[in-house]
């Protein structure tokens, strides 16, 4: 009876483990995906110079749709503080058997609280846009770390054969390479929001048509073209890599599948770049640009932290 009992309140407490991460993985990426949406809608001051107010007061009198944009994003970010905390614990008392754990539990807080401090010295003080792009990659980090902790809240239940993982050391090399890049690429295209060069190539995929070969004439067709070529490489590099795994990974469900996952968001992030710029950002388009690009080097992250189960199983 008592063991019955047992297992009763050890699956509701899984339960909600689970629960928790999903709940908080998903509000973490609305975070995200919703600072983007502050940044093009020119929404960053839509609650004045203060912080952690809004116009003076704690919930703003006056309701624009900046300040709508801007508040929300502010809440949202309170309550996946929160979730982050709460998810943190659960995992630390439950799965204190994974090795990953307690990393990215700590990497997830860190870095969350380097994300808010930023946001809050930028309302404050104003940022220059090479560290607001960096703003982003902080962001992304800590969203990457939550997602990695459900993805392990769910091997609870052995749905994933990630323990039996065996990973040769070119796969190693492409997915350790690949991932340090895809940061710089969403870097630059950070950059690209940041210093209002979204436009300023009106053509695709040269950045002007007529002249395909002409060299970037000022600061922003550079940043602009720059974040074209990098995104062109790292097509060629996952196409390579998907390739290879198709070749020599059919028996390891994640990384045969992984791979091909991650070269179809490649070509939807392409295309929701092209879109982006020939419906003069269409603010649905460069969301649903911004979320591609999420999902995608958190997979990049995932194959990482696949690496890393893989030199521990050949130990």
């Amino acid at each position: 009876m008592l063991n019955g009992k047992s297992r009763w309140l050890k699956l509701q407490r899984n339960r909600l483990m689970k629960w928790v991460a999903v709940i908080t993985t998903l509000v973490m990426l609305e975070v995200l995906v919703g600072g983007a949406l502050v940044t093009k809608t020119d929404s960053g001051l839509g609650c004045g110079r203060n912080w952690p107010d809004c116009n003076g007061s704690l919930i703003p009198k006056e309701i624009t749709t900046e300040v709508l944009i801007e508040f929300s994003h502010r809440v949202s970010t309170g309550v996946v503080s929160f979730l982050v905390l709460w998810l943190v614990i659960l995992t630390w008392r439950k799965l204190p058997h994974v090795r990953e754990v307690k990393f990215l539990g700590i990497v997830s807080i860190l870095f969350l609280v380097a994300q808010a401090l930023i946001g809050a010295a930028q309302v404050l003080w104003g940022q220059g846009d090479f560290i607001l792009a960096l703003h982003f990659g902080i962001s992304l980090i800590s969203f990457t770390t939550v997602l990695l902790l459900a993805l392990i809240v769910f091997e609870v239940d052995k749905k994933f054969d990630s323990d039996k993982i065996r990973i040769a050391k070119p796969m190693k090399l492409h997915i350790i390479g690949v991932t340090i890049y895809s940061y710089l690429v969403i870097y630059t295209g950070a950059l690209v929001r940041h210093t209002d060069a979204s436009l300023v190539c009106p053509d695709w995929p040269f950045c002007h048509n007529d002249m395909p070969f002409a060299l970037p004439y000022n600061q922003y067709e550079w940043i602009q073209m720059g974040h074209r070529f990098a995104v062109l490489i790292i097509f060629i590099w996952i196409f390579i890599i998907m390739m290879h795994a198709m070749k020599h990974y059919k028996d390891q469900a994640i990384i045969y599948k992984g791979w091909i996952l991650a070269f179809c968001l490649v070509i939807a992030q392409c295309m929701t770049g092209m879109l982006s710029v020939l419906t003069k950002l269409n603010l649905l388009v460069a969301l649903l640009h911004t979320t591609i690009i999420i999902c995608m080097f958190g997979l990049f992250c995932y194959m990482i932290m696949m690496v890393y189960r893989s030199n521990i199983n050949e130990k």
